[in-house]
């Protein structure tokens, strides 16, 4: 009788999510959704930003949107060219992972916008900016603003006011997430962000998935404006949370379970 051989069958990897922090934020944003997702066998990147997070950069000398992105476009051109990612932008991470998917549409085989800024070429014109930029006027002067250039030029960096933090930012947030938060936000180099446009050929980015995740009471980029962006550029799915602007906070099993659903739903899983 002949030898029996046992095959091993190989077990597929369970796909790599990319999380970007908004402007202020940093990786610490995804603490809880990085350990849910660790403890479930998913592969976890986290990325600081140019001047974000524990990056030492000074936000008020980050100038051009290139330069504020390119931790995550060195980290996407450093991966094998067989292996993808799922990219997960957060508010204005969402800019960061449009122009991405623009640089390394075969690099990414899902993006998904969070109470996310998702314009197809950035600020282009003044209604993307209308749609996209979080209007705070109703709470008077919310900024606190920085003139890196000097002060007859445009503001370099902005946050937003400590006493206004939680009414706006983390309203639905446990007190714990936003103590931390109010310790570990930065002034974001809003320079850099209101030039991010992408006047770049459709064709690669429209061979990404996406999908938006919308934040029904959120404060900063408010429903309406979601849906405008939605309306304007359509995702594949939009699915609805019941949160503040910050879901990584104050939803996150409920966002967890979304990204977990929709990397099912493309065979991610």
């Amino acid at each position: 009788m002949g030898e029996r051989v046992f095959v091993e069958e190989e077990t597929p990897l369970k796909p790599h999510f990319v999380l970007i922090h908004g402007v202020s934020g940093g990786s610490w944003c995804w603490y809880k959704l990085k350990s849910m997702m660790y403890n479930s066998g998913y592969m976890v990147t986290c990325i600081d930003l140019k001047g974000a997070g524990i990056d030492p950069s000074d936000p008020n000398t980050i100038l051009s949107f290139d330069e504020y992105n390119k931790p995550l476009l060195d980290f996407l051109s450093s991966l094998p060219h067989n292996q993808k990612v799922i990219l997960v932008g957060h508010s204005a991470g969402g800019l960061s992972v449009t122009q991405a998917t623009y640089k390394f549409s075969n690099k990414i085989s899902l993006v998904i916008y969070v109470a996310a800024t998702m314009l197809k070429n950035g600020f282009l014109t003044e209604q993307d900016t209308k749609d996209g930029v979080p209007d705070l006027s109703e709470y008077g002067d919310a900024y606190n603003l920085e003139f890196g250039l000097g002060d007859n030029h445009p503001p370099t960096s902005a946050i937003v006011k400590k006493e206004l933090q939680r009414k706006i930012i983390y309203q639905m947030t446990p007190s714990e997430d936003y103590t931390l938060a109010s310790m570990l936000l930065r002034p974001g180099p809003i320079s850099a962000l209101q030039n991010a446009r992408f006047p770049e050929g459709d064709e690669c980015i429209q061979k990404v998935p996406r999908v938006y995740i919308k934040t029904m009471y959120d404060k900063v980029l408010k429903p309406e404006q979601q849906d405008k962006m939605i309306a304007k550029w359509p995702p594949s799915h939009v699915y609805v949370l019941e949160s503040d602007h910050s879901p990584n906070f104050s939803s996150p099993f409920a966002l967890f379970g979304l990204f977990v659903k929709v990397a099912t739903s493309i065979g991610c899983s």
